[in-house]
């Protein structure tokens, strides 16, 4: 029976052996090392803040493996040997597969500074990380995060649950502003400093320093200020955790080298998720899409390469969402930093500067791009089929109350956001 192996328990690899289970009868293997059962990585910042239990954050039973015959390998892969189709873990025991995914996620970055190995530094990913930051905080008065992303945002509201002082260091002029055109990145500057965090902008760090016993004291930033802390949140965002396959024969850039089939260079290994790298990069996507979803869409597409029916990588229009403290977040389409040259954008806030709109479209033919909403929800569907349909600017803004996705009671601003359409379209 062909023996399938995935080399990590995240969203990427437990949807593809779920996939290939539904498909066929193959033996299947996941190897991870982290926990013993895959849970919601999106979640971890709910354990902490006392929402839920670690317990909760799994979406399936314990004997869920069991059951649909789905192997779990406790382990760390050390070596993958691509000539003998054969894995080496850190214990010395050796795994053979017949066919090979990497599913190994994302690490994050560290930059070389002084001291960001030292007791107190971390990050916030694996579930080990929870641990690590649960027992670093106990006792703790002052927290340093460097680097203004997602995960950044997450650990600033995680550590605000603990009535723990936040200093946030960001080393760009304005909140994810590589991200973000300026009014929404405003938007998030003035709400990051109204909970009370100390957000320093334009602003590096230099070194960690330690105390007697090898713990975090404090941050020295370029600017030559010192930061007294305990923990320092390295959250400067993450690189392909794939530090293994180096003399694998498997094609490494960034992250392992993949085709539209999820394929590496290398017969019969895969690679999804987090740690794989399009070779060409599909439309305006990055070439590494560290994305829940998109990690999910790969493992149902290569369960089926895998099963006889090849599948490519196909993820639609992009979508992304998050949660800025209080404010969310939703992104649909294309909506850029700067307009492009054939782009125009429409954007209306509210005027208590806690919502907004922002619509990208075509200068000549009025096709909407994108979407940008922060503080009022959307709806997923009706967003994608209007970027399917090609819907015009137009067309949108008049039928934009069937996008709220807001509670029955939650004020709505379409009649709003309709008037300051038209007239910008006057001017």
């Amino acid at each position: 029976m062909e023996h399938i192996v995935i080399i990590g328990n995240g969203v990427s690899g437990v949807t593809a052996a779920r996939h290939i289970r539904k498909l066929s009868d193959k033996q299947i293997t996941i190897i991870s090392d982290e926990t013993d059962f895959f849970f919601s990585r999106t979640a971890l910042m709910y354990v902490f803040m006392g929402h839920m239990k670690f317990k909760h954050t799994q979406p399936y039973e314990n004997a869920f493996w069991k059951k649909n015959n789905i192997a779990l390998k406790k382990g760390f892969v050390t070596t993958v040997d691509t000539d003998k189709k054969e894995l080496l873990l850190s214990d010395d025991a050796k795994i053979a597969y017949d066919k090979l995914i990497i599913a190994t996620g994302s690490k994050p970055n560290k930059f070389g500074w002084p001291g960001q190995d030292l007791d107190g530094v971390m990050g916030l990913y694996h579930k080990q990380d929870l641990d690590y930051l649960e027992k670093h905080s106990k006792g703790c008065n002052n927290a340093v995060i460097v680097g203004g992303g997602l995960i950044g945002i997450e650990l600033a509201e995680m550590l605000l649950s603990r009535n723990i002082s936040v200093t946030f260091l960001v080393r760009e002029a304005s909140f994810w502003d590589g991200v973000l055109p300026k009014e929404e990145s405003a938007m998030i500057n003035r709400h990051i400093l109204e909970h009370h965090i100390d957000l320093r902008l334009e602003t590096h760090l230099k070194e960690i320093l330690p105390d007697n016993d090898g713990k975090v004291k404090a941050v020295v930033t370029d600017r030559g200020e010192i930061i007294e802390c305990q923990i320092v949140g390295l959250t400067a965002g993450v690189s392909p955790n794939i530090n293994f396959l180096e003399n694998s024969g498997i094609k490494i850039d960034k992250g392992a080298i993949v085709n539209r089939y999820l394929e590496t260079n290398v017969k019969d290994v895969y690679a999804i998720g987090d740690c794989a790298q399009q070779e060409e990069a599909i439309g305006h996507r990055k070439p590494i899409e560290a994305v829940w979803y998109t990690g999910r869409m790969m493992g149902e597409a290569v369960a089926q390469t895998i099963c006889g029916n090849k599948t490519p990588y196909n993820p639609g229009h992009w979508f992304n969402s998050a949660k800025f403290l209080d404010i969310e977040y939703q992104t649909y389409g294309w909506v850029f930093p700067k307009p492009l040259d054939y782009e125009q954008q429409f954007y209306w806030e509210h005027p208590k500067g806690k919502k907004c709109i922002r619509i990208a479209y075509h200068k000549k033919t009025n096709e909407l791009l994108g979407v940008n909403s922060l503080g009022i929800r959307l709806r997923h569907e009706v967003i994608d089929k209007w970027l399917t349909e090609k819907r015009s600017v137009n067309y949108v803004i008049k039928h934009f109350e069937q996008a709220n996705f807001d509670p029955e009671f939650f004020s709505t601003h379409e009649k709003e956001i309709q008037q300051r359409f038209n007239s910008s379209q006057k001017v």
